[in-house]
């Protein structure tokens, strides 16, 4: 990707973005945990922007990608504050989230600091509270006693961190215990062979949306990258419908 730009932090720590203008609200892509802008998903739905002239924003959070900082720093309130300066920097207007995974937990707090710019969220294994449920007793507590936890990856040779701040920080903003206080239409897309984030989530995530217009759609043999032409093709679908 030739591409990338750099925004500049308060803090001098540079987010990496790509953005394409065009009509229409902002697209803005939030991926999962330890995952980038460069993932198929992104990508895919960023080329379908630019070829049908729709505005869209990628981005890495620090620590992941091509973005600079330390993993181990990362905390959903440090991502949720690095997206909304980077869409007050370079979206105008309506905004349509697209959440992956744990993206899914950020799009609802980005959701709620943009207010009133907010058109519509799309979930993907949206996977909101996993620092409550994603972990057994013995783990949170290893957590919350300061230790970085290792787990096995099934997606590369080398284990998953997660660690003690990124914890205590998503520990402070979980959602699906209270009225999720956005409106707007919401569209929650999930696999129900997903092995990391269950389908069931969706469901919780759904009835605590205060929004009426919120469509869970359950693909029976998806799994948890939903990256298949079919669930690409779905995604592309869906996003359209905000257009």
């Amino acid at each position: 990707m030739t591409d990338i730009h750099f925004h500049e932090m308060p803090d001098g720590r540079r987010i990496a973005y790509r953005r394409t203008p065009g009509s229409g609200p902002t697209l803005v892509f939030l991926p999962g945990y330890m995952s980038d802008m460069a993932g198929g998903k992104a990508t895919a739905l960023f080329e379908e922007a630019k070829a049908k002239g729709r505005s869209a924003l990628l981005l890495d959070y620090s620590g992941c990608g091509e973005s600079e900082g330390d993993f181990g720093d990362g905390t959903l309130s440090r991502w949720r504050d690095e997206v909304v300066t980077l869409i007050d920097a370079y979206a105008d207007g309506p905004i349509v989230l697209v959440g992956s995974s744990m993206g899914g937990w950020l799009m609802l707090l980005v959701g709620a600091a943009l207010e009133d710019r907010l058109k519509g969220m799309i979930g993907i294994a949206a996977a909101p509270d996993f620092t409550r449920w994603g972990f057994d007793e013995k783990q949170r507590a290893h957590l919350a006693a300061g230790e970085v936890l290792y787990e096995e990856n099934p997606y590369g040779p080398d284990p998953t961190p997660t660690h003690p701040g990124f914890f205590a920080d998503g520990e402070a903003q979980l959602q699906l215990d209270k009225e999720i206080p956005i409106t707007c239409p919401v569209r929650l897309l999930h696999g129900q062979c997903d092995d990391d984030v269950p389908w069931e989530v969706s469901l919780k995530l759904a009835a605590a949306l205060r929004s009426d217009d919120v469509q869970v759609t359950l693909i029976k043999d998806g799994t948890h990258r939903f990256s298949r032409e079919q669930d690409i093709a779905q995604l592309k679908s869906v996003v359209g419908t905000f257009y």
